[in-house]
């Protein structure tokens, strides 16, 4: 768990760093809109989803982002992963049409392991999206981009600023919190505390895994806030930046990505909605036959 790094800044001096943060978030929030434009055929989901997943993992290695954490990520969410898969296999759905073999008396369809395998892509998408957003911008400018595009409430006295300040805290501590895990784990264990035999044992120890936890995070958050007492902190104050943040040509070039990325999968939702929708596959089948 040491290694995880996880919502860690990296700091590189790549094209996507430089990208101005306000941006980034606008980009995030197209590309999530994005992941989760559902089409008809299961063929048109499984291949624009591959396609943006391409994106973002060359997007990634732009950034020189760790895919081991990524991996690391994933490696510890494998009850989630297991849990969804016995949920959409076991509990019978009325949409599923193709049979895959019965396991008793209980009928097993190719159609539950579609569904499964598209959220565990989505959630692969999501994570990918949010990791090069917390990686390659700094927990401040994300701070200060967050609150740009809150701004247009402030006129109705929304807490933009704390908000933004909140979210952004939230972001930096999730590393923190990974190290400090990792810290108790190990002074628990060598306590003789057992994390890994046992699933009664794995209870017990997990509770003495997170009293401590969560005790270590209040005191740390109170740590925190004394210290921003001590330096005048006032969220209410009119506030300046060192940095002020300025759109460039980087910005302009990824717009027109991220806008033609999602101005086709848009197009092909309405399309979808409105026409009948081609399965890509058996177009090109048939192209091919044609031939």
């Amino acid at each position: 768990m040491s290694e995880l790094s996880f919502g860690r800044y990296s700091p590189y001096n790549t094209v996507v760093h430089r990208i101005d943060p306000r941006s980034k978030i606008f980009y995030m929030i197209l590309l999530f809109v994005a992941i989760f434009l559902q089409l008809t055929t299961w063929s048109t989901n499984l291949i624009i989803s591959g396609l943006i997943l391409l994106f973002l993992i060359v997007v990634m290695m732009i950034s020189r982002i760790s895919f081991r954490s990524l991996a690391k990520s994933f490696v510890s969410m494998w009850f989630l992963f297991i849990f969804l898969l016995v949920i959409y296999v076991l509990i019978p759905n009325q949409t599923y049409v193709h049979k895959a073999f019965n396991l008793g008396s209980l009928e097993i369809y190719y159609d539950a392991f579609y569904q499964w395998g598209y959220i565990m892509l989505r959630l692969v998408m999501i994570l990918c999206t949010t990791m090069i957003l917390t990686s390659t911008t700094k927990p401040m400018d994300l701070t200060n981009g967050l609150e740009w595009g809150m701004g247009f409430l402030k006129p109705l006295h929304f807490p933009a600023h704390e908000i933004a300040m909140t979210i952004s805290i939230a972001l930096r501590f999730i590393p923190t919190i990974l190290d400090e895990t990792n810290r108790i784990m190990k002074a628990q264990s060598s306590r003789g505390v057992d994390f890994t035999h046992g699933i009664i044992k794995r209870v017990r120890a997990i509770v003495s895994l997170i009293i401590p936890l969560f005790v270590s995070a209040i005191e740390r958050s109170e740590e925190l806030a004394n210290a921003m007492e001590a330096r005048g902190y006032d969220p209410k104050a009119k506030r300046t930046h060192f940095h002020v943040m300025r759109f460039s040509l980087a910005d302009l070039f990824s717009l027109i990505i991220i806008l033609a990325i999602f101005g086709g999968v848009l197009t092909l939702f309405i399309i979808d909605k409105n026409v009948q929708t081609v399965d890509i596959i058996k177009f090109l089948f048939n192209v091919e036959a044609g031939f």
